[in-house]
């Protein structure tokens, strides 16, 4: 009699979370270290989905604050700084990013990343002792509460109206130019003034070329 293999029911909050880096340094006279990326590995032989919860969600912008991870995969999460005002300098902010089984509302495991602003890279504060940082963080964590941030769909492009009037126009035009007959056809029926030359009809060609990719991208 063969035993059934059943993967063990995993308990609420004891799932490991790998998340890289574990903490962000945001400058604020360095404009490209306003954007950073939290990347989310999955080496687990199910998917995950994950939310983003943060201790100050009006600071930051997240793309994709939810979404899933599948199998022995990675995601990238970008969030970027909005509020570089110097009254948030040396403050720390927290991001926990939860995930959970795809068919389960539960949150199976969780990570904590930290977030800070400093005025500038050039200009970095003495490295306190491990223990004594560590502390001051908990400490300002210690009533925290986490708040979802709002989800942002990357490249969010505002849905398209199809192609303009003049484009339509320009296209028949095209179209017009290439059914008319060639210079130099004397057996056709339309005035010779209509006759259009090679040159021209490839023109007309071309600019339909490209007529045609611009209404397929709206």
């Amino acid at each position: 009699m063969q035993q059934q293999h059943r993967q063990p029911e995993l308990v609420e909050g004891s799932l490991p979370v790998f998340v890289f880096p574990t903490d962000l340094v945001f400058y604020a006279d360095e404009q490209t270290s306003h954007k950073q990326v939290l990347t989310l590995y999955n080496p687990y032989e199910f998917a995950l989905k994950f939310k983003v919860l943060c201790t100050a969600p009006n600071k930051y912008t997240v793309v994709d604050a939810t979404g899933a991870v599948k199998p022995q995969c990675c995601v990238d999460i970008v969030i970027r700084l909005k509020d570089v005002r110097p009254c948030h300098y040396g403050v720390y902010d927290k991001f926990r990013l939860q995930v959970s089984e795809q068919s389960q509302r539960k949150a199976l495991g969780r990570k904590e990343v930290t977030a800070t602003l400093r005025p500038s890279a050039a200009q970095e504060p003495p490295s306190p002792r491990p223990q004594d940082e560590e502390r001051r963080i908990k400490e300002q964590f210690a009533e925290s509460e986490f708040f979802e941030q709002t989800a942002i769909q990357t490249e969010n492009r505002p849905a398209a109206g199809g192609p303009s009037l003049l484009t339509v126009l320009l296209g028949l035009v095209c179209v017009a130019a290439l059914m008319l007959p060639t210079l130099g056809d004397e057996e056709s029926t339309v005035p010779l003034y209509l006759h259009l030359s090679v040159n021209k009809k490839l023109v007309a060609a071309y600019v339909l070329g490209l007529l045609t990719m611009v209404i397929l991208r709206t």
